[in-house]
């Protein structure tokens, strides 16, 4: 499993390089709850998850980088997105799964393989209708991401995914329509 997240706005200052999941305090990395994850969770997520930074890049949690404000440029990361990512799927019998909780501005980033991917999706549900919801989506991020490091099972299909996120949240998956990805909405509670 890969799971893209994007970077936080807030973030811890820094006076030295810092492990980049210690830099980045926004909604989603509160969420996450890094520092009360146990060692196992923790050693998932070093293999698992990917952030995608306006300035350095595709990162792992421990890689150590500095503070920064900074708008991403799409077209410039790009490259250097892809180097990192590319490999990671390609050239593999067993593809590992992408679970995508990026932003839409860091979705154009990089395209992942479709048919791996599944797009994590978060809305809610008012006065019977469905409805898109933005902050309290990186909050629901968050805690999808610190449920599948924390989960006895690693999903390797969509519909693992499915079972593992159905769990905690009411959700729907939705196959890929061979143009766009897999989508998991998930109904925050």
């Amino acid at each position: 499993m890969l799971i893209l997240l994007p970077p936080s706005e807030k973030k811890n200052p820094t006076a030295k390089p810092t492990a980049a999941i210690s830099v980045y305090t926004g909604v989603l990395y509160q969420a996450l709850g890094w520092q009360s994850l146990t060692p196992a969770a923790k050693k998932r997520a070093e293999g698992s998850l990917i952030i995608i930074s306006a300035k350095y890049g595709a990162l792992r949690p421990g890689d150590r980088i500095e503070s920064y404000k900074e708008k991403i440029d799409n077209a410039a990361m790009r490259p250097v997105v892809a180097q990192i990512l590319d490999p990671l799927v390609a050239g593999t019998s067993r593809k590992k799964l992408i679970v995508d909780c990026r932003s839409s501005t860091y979705k154009g980033v990089w395209n992942s393989p479709i048919d791996i991917t599944v797009e994590i999706r978060i809305s809610t549900v008012v006065d019977g209708v469905r409805t898109v919801i933005t902050h309290m989506s990186k909050k629901t991020r968050g805690e999808i991401t610190r449920w599948l490091l924390q989960s006895r099972s690693v999903p390797k299909t969509p519909e693992d995914l499915y079972a593992i996120v159905s769990e905690k949240y009411p959700c729907a998956l939705t196959p890929s329509d061979g143009s766009n990805p897999w989508v998991l909405e998930v109904i925050a509670v």
